[in-house]
């Protein structure tokens, strides 16, 4: 058995899980809560207010449709119609009358959708605004010259390449100029333009989902529309136009349910225009003017075979809202590797008034681990709610089983070179208990064991991975075969020893058994054996540097301190001291000198004869001035003070 490299075991079970997790997750879900987190995140105030009005617009239609109650948050410079502020009366006449001008002399079909659609919203919030259009069979007309025998329509008369995007937005347009017109359109041209609807869903797209959408499209050179918005455009049209014409426009159920599905596909969008473009789309689905489809979700789709779960279906539309009076049947479920046995065929699920779901009780004894297939479909109960509603045919969805998988009859032996068993042990899984093996490069090692499902079945995991680890950190990786029940590998030494690269010594043996249906999946260590293999050839390959240790690498790093400069020698420090005390004795004696002279100049001017002449105290006093001017000396004696001690000494001496 030869060497094969697989990843480790650990992640690859969390690949085995999140591949479920992420299939569990193609199964549609309506709008939720976390459609309501997501727009709060995504429509954010910007200093008080949106970006533009057309920002604040879809905010607070998304809001509206959603049922959050944020609009006080919204400053005042948002749309009118959704804030219903009032306006002046006049100044939508004004308005009305310049867009009106404005249509006759449109021809570009952006012009004309815009002008349109500006007078309807002016008519929806003023009725005494005169909106209607002089001209409106001309204005249905020269929007209708502007569609193809395709039933898609062009930007204008000068360009030649249709648009599924453009096709939205005339069918608005014509639905506008409808609402708009002061006298009935001809049937005729509105008939037409019901043909036209048909012939573009002729010519939908269609994914392996059975999810039904128009594909992206390039709008002159640097505009272009992806699948959602092109999508969203034609529903938003088709809509508008099934609201104000009389009949219905026998639109396929499956395809009204496909779109919806389409929409909900792309799950919660990132930016805040697909959220738009998404929400108002399913809310125009819902609004009666079309078939509206009923979404089949399920809250699990991984059930357990230990657990005894049951299987619980949710039947509403799209945003969520409560379906008519249904039946819910298990038409058959067949395992995904072989589609054409039925393992279970026609059960009709059990609806729990409480909770609103439909129950599977439990699954049959043919229901083991693995993954299965099955096929929904839903039945209204009320015959007239099938021209309301759309259920489309049948519904697919993945579903995973786990349980329990048995491991037994497991054993580890070494044969010798005929082949006969010369050392064998029985190993137990499910303990803690270890083996110890010795063997040469003449020997072989052999592992066995079974693996069965909750019901007797084998079972065979995606990953059953043999490791021995060399005392050195050399890991080698075998993968474990099977025949029938029994799971078994052996290792003919002398084969391997280029592979194990001549490393006699201690090997650690260690399994790996895991599947994502398998609930006690395990990574356990047998035991070791001992190897004792021929010394390694002058040529012969070198094993591998040991792993380096990812925290040694990425871990964090010795702290990098910096030199600027050198620092400077200095002397010792009791040499320093010594220094400075020679350098303050002389001060010291010059302070002790000061004093005593300061203390004997105050005695003498005390006990000083006469002076004959009084100038010279005048005299004294101005030496002290000039040669002590901060001196202490005349802190404590003031020179009028010196003059009056001369004075009565020069008395005295009269």
């Amino acid at each position: 058995m030869a060497a094969v490299r697989v990843p480790p075991p650990f992640p690859f079970f969390l690949v085995l899980a999140l591949s479920i997790s992420a299939a569990a997750t193609t199964v549609l879900q309506p709008i939720s809560d976390h459609h309501r987190s997501a727009a709060l995140n995504l429509f954010v105030l910007s200093h008080g207010s949106f970006h533009s009005l057309q920002d604040a617009y879809e905010a607070l239609r998304v809001f509206e449709i959603l049922g959050i109650e944020e609009k006080q948050r919204v400053g005042t410079d948002t749309f009118n119609g959704i804030l219903k502020c009032k306006v002046n009366g006049e100044v939508f006449k004004g308005i009305a009358s310049r867009l009106k001008a404005s249509i006759s002399d449109a021809s570009p079909l952006p012009d004309l959708y815009y002008s349109i659609g500006s007078l309807v919203l002016i008519k929806d919030q003023d009725s005494n605004v005169d909106v209607h259009l002089a001209d409106a069979p001309g204005t249905f007309q020269s929007i209708k010259a502007l569609s193809q025998s395709d039933g898609k329509w062009r930007y204008s008369s000068d360009k030649t390449e249709s648009s599924a995007y453009a096709t939205g937005l005339a069918l608005e347009a014509l639905a506008g100029v409808i609402s708009l017109a002061s006298s009935e359109i001809d049937h005729s041209k509105v008939n037409t333009v019901k043909s036209d609807i048909l012939k573009l869903f002729d010519s939908i797209e269609k994914n392996d989902d059975v999810n039904f959408y128009f594909p992206e499209e390039s709008v002159g050179v640097n505009e272009h529309q992806d699948s959602l918005s092109t999508t969203s455009s034609v529903v938003r049209g088709v809509t508008a136009f099934a609201a104000v014409v009389s009949g219905e426009i026998n639109l396929p159920g499956d395809k009204t349910l496909g779109l919806a599905k389409f929409l909900l596909g792309t799950g919660i969008p990132g930016n805040a225009k697909d959220f738009f473009n998404q929400v108002e789309s399913l809310a125009f689905l819902e609004s009666k003017r079309v078939s509206i489809p009923l979404i089949l979700s399920l809250p699990e789709t991984v059930y357990s075979l230990t657990k005894k779960g049951q299987l619980k279906v949710r039947v509403s539309t799209a945003l969520g809202s409560a379906a008519p009076p249904l039946i819910v049947k298990l038409v058959r479920a067949f395992s995904s590797g072989a589609k054409d046995s039925t393992i279970i065929e026609s059960k009709e699920l059990q609806y729990d008034k409480r909770s609103g779901l439909h129950v599977l009780d439990a699954f049959t004894n043919n229901v083991d681990v693995g993954s299965y297939v099955f096929v929904f479909e839903i039945v209204l109960r009320d015959s007239r709610s099938e021209q309301v509603y759309a259920t489309g045919g049948q519904f697919h969805v993945p579903i995973y089983v786990t349980g329990i998988i048995e491991v037994s009859n497991a054993e580890i032996g070494v044969l010798g070179d005929l082949g006969s068993a010369e050392t064998k042990k029985v190993l137990d899984l499910a303990g803690n208990g270890i083996v110890s093996l010795s063997a040469n490069h003449l020997q072989k090692l052999r592992l066995s064991f079974h693996l069965t499902t909750p019901y007797g079945h084998v079972f065979k995991p995606h990953q059953a991975i043999f490791k021995l680890r060399h005392e050195t950190k050399v890991e080698h990786m075998f993968v474990v075969g099977n025949v029938a029940k029994k799971f078994e590998i052996t290792l003919d030494f002398l084969g391997l020893v280029e592979k194990l690269f001549y490393l006699s010594g201690k090997y650690d043996i260690e399994l790996t058994v895991g599947d994502a249906a398998m609930e006690n999946s395990f990574i356990r260590l047998l035991g070791h054996v001992k190897l004792d293999l021929p010394e390694a050839p002058e040529k012969a390959a070198q094993p591998p540097p040991p792993p380096v240790d990812p925290y040694s690498r990425y871990g964090p790093k010795a702290e990098i301190t910096h030199l600027f400069r050198a620092p400077e020698k200095r002397p010792p420090q009791n040499l320093s001291i010594t220094f400075l005390a020679l350098i303050l004795l002389p001060f010291l004696g010059f302070l002790i000198g000061y004093w005593r002279s300061s203390v004997a100049l105050c005695t003498f001017l005390v006990e000083a004869g006469p002076v004959h002449h009084s100038q010279d105290s005048r005299l004294f006093g101005s030496f002290l001035d000039v040669f002590w001017p901060q001196n202490s000396f005349l802190s404590c004696f003031d020179i009028n003070q010196v003059e009056i001690c001369m004075r009565e000494a020069n008395n005295l001496y009269l």
